[in-house]
């Protein structure tokens, strides 16, 4: 059983946190799905505000779903479209404070606001990518940014598989 002491003192202190417990959870497991379930339940657990929170694999040119955390989700995403399939296009993290003036936005729950979305690249390949929802507007911000991409660079290697 694990059980993590997370500090909610301030985002960076939870990350730090989040960083450590993350490093704990998967040093020693080497199967993807079983680290991305336990990353999504962690950040579930620890990250406030959430209303869905996972990963979307990289497969055959396009995301499909992963391991999550909240309601049912869309299973497959071609790349380019919407937030996730940007953010895999282009390789770089979406930070979206109204997920309703993106354009192409996919909208999966009703209720998500705002988007955070972190891909996940191993030696050149595209892995995934981190998705987090939430139901307020600009709930992320770029300290959330730094730390999920910390925590995907811990977790990219132990996901490549």
């Amino acid at each position: 059983m694990f059980d993590f002491a997370v500090t909610a003192d301030s985002k960076g202190s939870t990350y730090r946190d989040l960083f450590a417990a993350l490093d704990a959870l998967t040093a020693e497991e080497y199967d993807p799905i079983a680290n991305m379930a336990n990353a999504a339940a962690l950040l579930w657990q620890f990250v406030p505000d959430l209303n869905w929170a996972g990963f979307y694999r990289s497969v055959a040119d396009e995301l499909v779903l992963g391991p999550f955390q909240g309601k049912v989700a869309c299973i497959r995403i071609a790349l380019g479209r919407g937030v996730c399939g940007t953010a895999a296009a282009e390789r770089t993290t979406q930070l979206v404070e109204d997920v309703h003036a993106f354009p192409g936005h996919i909208a999966c729950d009703a209720a998500s606001r705002s988007e955070l979305v972190v891909p996940i690249v191993h030696e050149s390949r595209l892995i995934g990518v981190l998705d987090l929802d939430s139901p307020l507007p600009a709930r992320f911000d770029d300290e959330d940014a730094r730390g999920c991409e910390a925590l995907m660079a811990l977790l990219a290697p132990r996901i490549a598989g």
